[in-house]
């Protein structure tokens, strides 16, 4: 008698008596022919080495937690990563929301029942039109990057020019969306260039700006604050040169920060987007990401949204309204293969979250978690510029991510995030791959989670890395 084929009671269909009936079903003799069309070069002749079935849940809820418990996350290290995913505080009622059954069970953006999600979306875009001071507001997008790339084909199509400018500063994650996302659009390819910055402002550099500023310029993207976390203090100057020149002025702004800093459309511009994650999502291994795009009320813009809106419209019932999608036909649900840009798979349970979040602070509270955040992130960047051979590398106000340069330690970012990690600590992000300008620089962030006594253990963690630990010099 040969091995009895392994059974795994997770895989649908592995009880041999249940495949050997699905193969009569379609008269085939061997599962392998179902694969006859792949090469023979693409397939893997061997035999698998997967390790004995599990057979019982609780042995493997065992197995997985065992392994889960190898991570290293943020609830047993301090962290002080960012860069596009920070880490925020999450109020219990957002996931308290979030978890109701007529909210949870959803696909597609779409849910099975509707128990008040058009409502609760319309009241995501009402709280967060009114944060950013615009008329109009998505529904959701996948997330921030996505929702900066699908800003500037807006801006191609309304101004039918080919041209858009995006700050040299841009994350690198984001740019390749953005380079992914203008390949091809209506059969002609965009140019995208980058506007220099100033090395010792992280400012947009006006000079290189203006001169790249032609009329053949669809658009012109500033992050407010920037990915390096600089707030890009002559925005204003910007949008009127951006205007003059009749372009789209585009603005990618962090939501959690418009308690303190004036909201795009109050320094002119014309299409405002961003990630609302910071708004009461969890990091979820970086998959704790919401898009937003804001325009103001003008059919011009309006049209060229690619998502869907909600709003309220009439019911049969004479003055009577209720929540509904808006202009439907002008997306690709709507309008299939003529639609002007194509929605996927969206993230309508994380726009619900972040209307509780919104909801639950409201003005006061924004400002309050904003200055919070400045002000710690301020101490921070004290604490660790008093460290021999380390300091800010720009002199501009900043929001909750600062640039740290090491050069003068004699010691590489690689080096010594990796001696932060053994005392249980996440550093910086290592920039000196991406902007190598920089030299061995790191992206630190601290939000309302990072507390006084936590930069004082990260300052003294330095100290004794730069003091000439374990760590060998680059």
């Amino acid at each position: 008698m040969g091995t009895p084929p392994k059974v795994y009671p997770y895989i649908p269909n592995s009880v041999p008596r249940v495949k050997a009936e699905m193969l009569a079903r379609l008269g085939l003799d061997d599962s392998q022919t179902l694969f006859d069309e792949i090469p023979d070069r693409l397939k893997f002749q061997g035999v698998m080495n997967l390790p004995e079935p599990l057979a019982d849940e609780y042995s493997l809820r065992r197995h997985l937690e065992g392994m889960l418990q190898r991570n290293g996350h943020c609830g047993n290290h301090l962290n002080f990563l960012g860069a596009g995913c920070a880490q925020h505080f999450v109020p219990a009622v957002c996931d308290e929301v979030n978890g109701r059954g007529e909210f949870l069970t959803a696909y597609a953006a779409e849910f099975y029942a509707d128990h008040g999600k058009f409502q609760a979306l319309f009241e995501f875009c009402s709280h967060m039109a009114e944060l950013l001071d615009m008329d109009v507001v998505s529904g959701f997008l996948y997330d921030g990057a996505q929702a900066v790339a699908t800003s500037l084909r807006m801006a191609t199509r309304i101004t039918g020019r080919r041209r858009v400018l995006v700050p040299g500063t841009l994350a690198p994650q984001t740019r390749m969306i953005v380079d992914n996302y203008m390949a091809g659009v209506d059969a002609a390819q965009v140019e995208i260039e980058s506007v220099a910055y100033d090395p010792v402002t992280g400012l947009m550099d006006m000079a290189d700006l203006e001169t790249k500023l032609t009329p053949r310029v669809a658009a012109v993207l500033v992050e407010n604050p920037s990915f390096l976390g600089v707030i890009e203090t002559g925005a204003a100057a910007i949008g009127r040169l951006v205007r003059g020149c009749g372009a789209e002025f585009v603005v990618c702004a962090d939501p959690i920060s418009l308690g303190v800093l004036a909201p795009p459309a109050q320094y002119g511009a014309t299409i405002a987007c961003g990630d609302y994650h910071p708004l009461g999502l969890h990091m979820q291994s970086g998959g704790g990401q919401g898009g937003f795009i804001a325009t103001h009320d003008d059919m011009r813009y309006i049209v060229e949204f690619k998502d869907k809106m909600y709003g309220l419209a009439p019911t049969v019932q004479p003055g009577e309204y209720g929540f509904a999608n808006i202009l439907f036909d002008r997306t690709s649900f709507g309008s299939r293969e003529k639609g002007k840009e194509f929605t996927g798979t969206s993230n309508a349970l994380w726009a619900i979250t972040a209307g509780v979040y919104l909801a639950l602070l409201g003005p006061a509270g924004m400002e309050e978690i904003g200055q919070t955040i400045m002000r710690t992130a301020q101490y921070a960047a004290g604490r660790l510029a008093g460290l021999d051979g380390v300091r800010i590398a720009f002199d501009t106000p900043f929001f909750k991510e600062f640039v740290v340069n090491f050069d003068d330690t004699g010691l590489s970012v690689a080096h010594i995030n990796a001696a932060l990690l053994e005392k249980g600590i996440f550093g910086g992000v290592d920039l000196s791959l991406d902007f190598p300008e920089l030299g061995q620089s790191a992206l630190y962030c601290v939000t309302e989670v990072i507390r006084k006594a936590d930069i004082d253990t990260l300052t003294s963690a330095l100290e004794g890395v730069l003091s000439g630990g374990s760590i060998s010099r680059r």
